[in-house]
């Protein structure tokens, strides 16, 4: 965009303005007129270009700006006769300019900016600013034919690239460890540092790209060079790299060193930070450790293969690019980390951002709008439900909203009508792929009539105002981010807005008497390298700029209104406002946030060193990809408080517990002195702890190298005196120095109550999310124990599921939990105590990932399910069906999920994967007092065969299955029998394994894996079950599974020769709908229930041309 003409801006000669940038005369010479509140509003046309049009807003009667809840109300309202454009409101007076447009990026909620400017400032900040809107208007130009298919593409670049760098990574990490001397090469202190050097080079690689070290960017590889070249007797890990890392960028500048860290290393900044600090294994092993001169040859050669950049540029490399290197940014860092860190055996696993982002949003979000009406009921309420019954379909995602309002062919509308007779001929067309202006990526019009009727429902219920609850948006999967940000850019009412602000961002105390007030408190107990915190991160952010621009438009409101009375109601705004640069440079208020952010939202506890490192080096990342060449760089925060490693289910929670294991474990009158003493203590860490949060966000603030030791020694006192205590209740004399050490290395004990006192002091943390690691117990990845019923759900045997519920004790009454675990979670009778403890009292959300035709996780075939849980007086168990998606439905499978809420009115046996009303009748019909177990017999003559594993098709039949293993005939492995005293019932029980309902209710009740025999013999039985001829159904399902048998013979790993009989249900799915619809008269279902049944994942059981049914 060529520069600002700030001549013409001055004289409110917009037209003029922005002709002289390059911009069209206007198209039409009449103004718009918008009516708001019964009032009229002019806006002139002064400029356009491709569809983006600049507009200018005339005074109101009296001359003034309208104040900032009409300007919201004109820029909604012009919305819908110019869709993209920009509007500039003045006053007659010609003495005040607001600048106002939305910022519409791909994936990220709609954001509403202005920009003040008052005759007499500086125009600078609008002069930025306006270029900054100029490009993105010119990039939705071209998103808005592009964006979805290139952020698809990008999203494949990436996945490529990555992979070839992980695999060269690790070649790179196994050679770089073998030219480490002084430490053991046993145990994990080996790996482990050579993951702290590579981490500190490769966030080094990253500035010097920047040219933040010494104007440099090949400043690592010429100091290496200088230092191969000058043949130094020592190496030049000694010589040049330990003292950059510990004097360079770990000492504060001062007149004493100034000038000679400038001789010795050139112009490099002081970062702090803790990543630069002397690590525990540097001062373990000190002067024993050496790095040899070829390991760093080697090591740079590698990183120089690659373009290292700090954006979010798409990861391609576009042709005719001089520089032919693949690009690495930070997101492909964080995919190496977990791939390094959480290897596959630890039972951690790569978590995708449309997982991590959808738990992050559903928990944030709705416990900061909770605690927001919490103080502020009345006027949160007058705001949110109106605007959402206002919204039309601003908040539908797009996914739901396409084809919605178009007409469908006659074939496919003929199935509309239920009543009509032959309802399952009329909707055979249904299972035809859907036209493309209707459809998203694969649908059948089973799916888009089914998403559309979904929506259309959604569009009745905001209209008629029935959704008046926050738990409302998650449960008709509406867009909670964009209705946040909407909620707080539409405030006018200055103590909600401050209520937003202090619940997101804390409060810092401004009197003496006063206490300092935390921010939203986000926690992942099993971090790995930080996924879900970034994840939460990017929801923050985008929270912080709303309520920043929000107080910044209120608080210019009442300076254009001269108002003056009552300055302290606007005293702690200003100095918000101040804190946070809002009168600067986006980037350097960007920078502020994040900051805020990291040090006062984010925690995060792993039990890998290298993980938490590893997240640490990420956010700092974040921050440095806001600077550029020249700026000031600031130091970064040291978060060493806030990202721990430590053991998260060894270790005392909360101040009850430690209360009890200390006065259990004295004598007499000693537990008095020992507990009060510990409580004292604890309060020196809240000063200390509430003291280092502040200073690094207050302007000026400053952490000094003394005063982080000091917290650090506090609380490691604090942590032993606990350990003594702790380690009896495990059976180990604390007295006996061998076996206490080994107790600690082994189980690693952190101590919640001490290493989080202040927020834990405080009832716990807002929200837990994560993916806790699905580790089976005991076992050799399990190198730790519990005393006898620490945890209820130890039963379950699983990590996960004591995880889980530790993050409840962890939290405070009213929060929000979300983690990804296994599908097993839902049904296994071992996972029983695991689904008691996650539902009691509790609001709860569960959305099931069967592992076909895609898992959730990249590489890995694992079912998995999202929970999220809330905490709520009245029990209330929402669901969906099974999610199953290929990879090009991935980008749009959660945004149309749909789900579906009941009251969980006993404790959950198995928990019903329902996402309708349909499933639901379903299920309700499903009862007996019989169950097929009473039609079998241990000594029958007839058998009917099943396998237990199942993808889409149960494999079941009277005859037995073909299975020959070198030659000679066995028993199918996983193969099970039922035995019956007559072929009746052997022919009811084939037909009902073989049945679309029998498969919908193994998806429904069971993992989506096994077929277990509880499952078949609990099924319930019809009364009149034997009026149907079920011997000759089961004969013709018998007769085209023996047809349509395929042979097959293969040679194992073992070396056996297996030949056997492939059968496939779906290629004898017409005698199985007969089955079907027998089954559905015993069970009095309806011909809408019976469509779905024999229709269900159809597209998945059929294979659409996949090779995987």
């Amino acid at each position: 965009m060529p520069d600002i003409n700030i001549h013409l801006l001055r004289q409110f000669s917009f037209q003029a303005l922005f002709v002289d940038m390059g911009w069209d005369y206007p198209g039409q010479g009449e103004p718009y007129q918008v009516e708001v509140d019964g009032q009229p509003h002019a806006l002139a046309v002064v400029a356009h270009k491709r569809g983006v049009q600049i507009l200018h807003a005339l005074p109101d009667h009296a001359g003034h700006i309208p104040p900032y809840a009409t300007r919201q109300k004109i820029e909604r309202k012009i919305t819908a006769q110019a869709r993209e454009h920009l509007i500039v409101f003045t006053d007659a007076a010609h003495s005040t300019q607001v600048w106002q447009w939305v910022s519409r990026a791909p994936g990220r909620p709609n954001q509403y900016r202005e920009v003040h400017w008052r005759v007499g400032e500086s125009p600078e900040l609008l002069r930025q600013k306006l270029s900054a809107i100029a490009f993105t208007l010119g990039e939705e130009e071209t998103l808005s034919v592009l964006g979805v298919a290139a952020r698809l593409q990008a999203g494949f670049d990436r996945d490529k690239v990555t992979r070839k760098f992980y695999g060269e990574f690790e070649k790179q990490r196994k050679a770089f460890a073998e030219f480490i001397a002084g430490i053991p090469d046993t145990g994990e202190d080996l790996r482990w540092y050579t993951a702290v050097l590579i981490d500190r080079l490769m966030f080094l690689w990253f500035l010097q790209e920047k040219r933040f070290l010494d104007d440099r960017k090949d400043y690592l590889q010429r100091r290496l060079m200088d230092h191969l070249n000058a043949q130094h007797a020592i190496s030049f890990y000694r010589r040049f790299l330990c003292p950059l890392f510990f004097r360079g960028f770990a000492e504060e500048r001062t007149e004493a060193n100034r000038a000679s860290i400038r001789a010795e290393f050139g112009e490099v900044p002081y970062l702090n930070g803790g990543l630069f600090a002397r690590h525990e294994l540097e001062q373990r092993h000190g002067a024993a450790l050496d790095v040899a001169d070829a390991a760093f040859e080697k090591l740079f050669a590698f990183f120089a293969q690659w373009d290292w950049h700090l954006d979010d540029r798409p990861l391609e490399k576009k042709a005719g690019r001089a520089d032919k290197r693949d690009p690495i940014n930070p997101d492909v860092l964080g995919y190496i980390f977990e791939k390094f860190v959480n290897q596959k055996q630890m039972g951690a696993y790569y978590t995708k951002e449309d997982i991590t982002e959808y738990i992050g949003k559903n928990t944030i979000i709705p416990s900061l709008l909770a605690k927001v009406r919490a103080e502020h009921p009345g006027a949160f309420d007058a705001l949110a439900w109106p605007l959402l019954q206002e919204s039309g379909d601003a908040y539908l995602y797009p996914a739901m909203l396409k084809g919605v309002d178009l007409p469908y062919p006659s074939e496919i509308a003929a199935g509309l009508d239920t009543q009509a007779p032959d309802l399952l001929t009329r909707r055979k067309p249904w299972n035809k792929r859907a036209d493309d202006a209707a459809s998203l990526p694969t649908e059948i019009w089973r799916e888009t009539i089914a998403r559309h009727q979904r929506t259309r429902e959604i569009r009745a219920r905001i209209t008629a105002g029935e959704l008046r609850d926050v738990a409302d948006l998650i449960t008709w999967n509406l867009d909670i981010r964009q209705f946040a940000q909407d909620l707080i850019e539409r405030c006018t009412d200055a103590a909600l807005l401050k209520s937003f602000w202090f619940t997101v961002a804390g409060r810092l105390p401004r009197r003496s008497h006063e206490k300092f007030r935390h921010g939203l408190s986000v926690l992942d107990p099993t971090c790995g390298s930080g996924a879900f915190l970034f994840a939460a991160l990017n929801i923050l952010k985008p929270l912080y700029d709303a309520t920043l621009r929000t107080l910044h438009a209120v608080r210019s409101d009442a300076l254009i209104a001269g108002e003056k009375t009552h300055p302290e109601k606007w005293a702690e705004v200003d100095e918000i406002l101040a804190r946070f640069a809002t009168a600067r440079i986006d980037r350097e208020q960007d920078y502020a946030v994040i900051k805020h952010i990291i040090v006062h939202n984010l925690y995060g506890v792993d039990i890998e060193e290298q993980a938490t490192e590893i997240a640490k080096l990420r956010l700092f990342l974040k921050l440095v990809a806001l600077l550029e060449p020249g700026d000031a760089i600031e130091p970064l925060p040291d978060i060493d408080f806030n990202i721990r490693h430590g053991n998260t289910l060894v270790g005392y929670a909360s101040a009850d517990e430690t209360e009890r294991a200390v006065m259990g474990k004295t004598q007499g009158n000693l537990f008095n002195d020992a507990w009060e003493d510990i409580r004292i203590r604890l309060s020196a860490v809240e000063q200390q702890y509430n003291n280092f949060q502040i200073q690094q966000v207050q302007k000026g603030g400053h952490i000094t190298a003394q005063d982080k030791q000091a917290l650090s020694d506090t609380l490691y006192e604090l942590e032993e005196t606990l350990n003594y205590h702790l380690a009896r209740e495990y059976g180990v004399d604390p007295n006996k120095t061998r076996g206490y050490d080994a107790w600690k290395a082994t189980h690693k004990p952190f101590h919640w109550l001490v290493d989080f006192y202040p927020l834990m002091a405080a009832g716990g943390f807002d929200v837990v999310i994560g993916n806790p690691p699905y580790v089976v117990f005991p076992s050799s990845d399990v190198p730790y124990v519990w005393p006898p019923d620490y945890y209820c759900c130890e039963s379950s045997r699983n990590l996960y599921a004591l995880v889980s519920e530790r993050s409840i004790k962890l939290a405070t009454g009213n929060s929000a939990i979300g983690l990804i675990v296994q599908l097993t979670s839902l049904s296994s009778e071992r996972m029983r105590a695991f689904r008691d403890v996650m539902t009691r009292s509790a609001q709860v959300l569960v959305l099931p990932f069967p592992r076909r035709p895609e898992s959730v996780f990249e590489g890995v075939e694992m079912p998995t399910a999202i929970w999220l849980r809330r905490s709520g007086a009245v029990p209330l168990l929402t669901t969906s069906c099974v999610r199953r998606f290929y990879t090009t439905e991935r980008p749009d499978a959660l945004a149309t999920t749909q789900l579906m809420s009941r009251r969980l009115e006993e404790p959950a046996l198995r928990i019903p994967k329902i996402g309708g009303r349909v499933g639901h009748s379903i299920l309700s019909k499903l009862k007996s007092s019989r169950v097929v177990d009473v039609l079998t017999s241990k000594c029958g003559e007839y058998n009917v065969f099943y396998q237990e594993a199942c993808r889409y098709w149960a494999k079941s039949s009277t005859f037995g299955p073909r299975f020959i293993r070198n030659a000679e005939v066995v028993d199918q492995p996983h193969g099970r029998t039922i035995g019956f005293s007559d072929s009746a019932p052997a022919g009811f029980v084939n037909c009902l394994l073989n049945s679309s309902l029998f498969y919908w209710y193994y998806s429904t009740l069971a993992d989506c894996e096994h077929i277990n025999d509880s499952l078949v013999r609990g099924f319930p039985l019809p009364t009149d079950w034997s009026r149907t001829d079920w011997a000759a159904l089961s004969e013709g399902i018998d007769g085209e599974l023996r047809r349509s048998a395929i042979p097959k013979k293969i040679r194992t790993k073992q070396g056996h020769v297996i030949e056997y009989d492939e059968i496939d249900g779906k290629r004898a799915r017409d005698a199985i709908v007969q089955a079907d619809l027998a089954l559905a008269r015993h069970f009095g279902l309806s011909d809408v229930e019976v469509d779905y049944l024999v229709n269900y994942d159809i597209k998945y059981r059929i294979g659409q041309g996949n090779n995987d049914a």
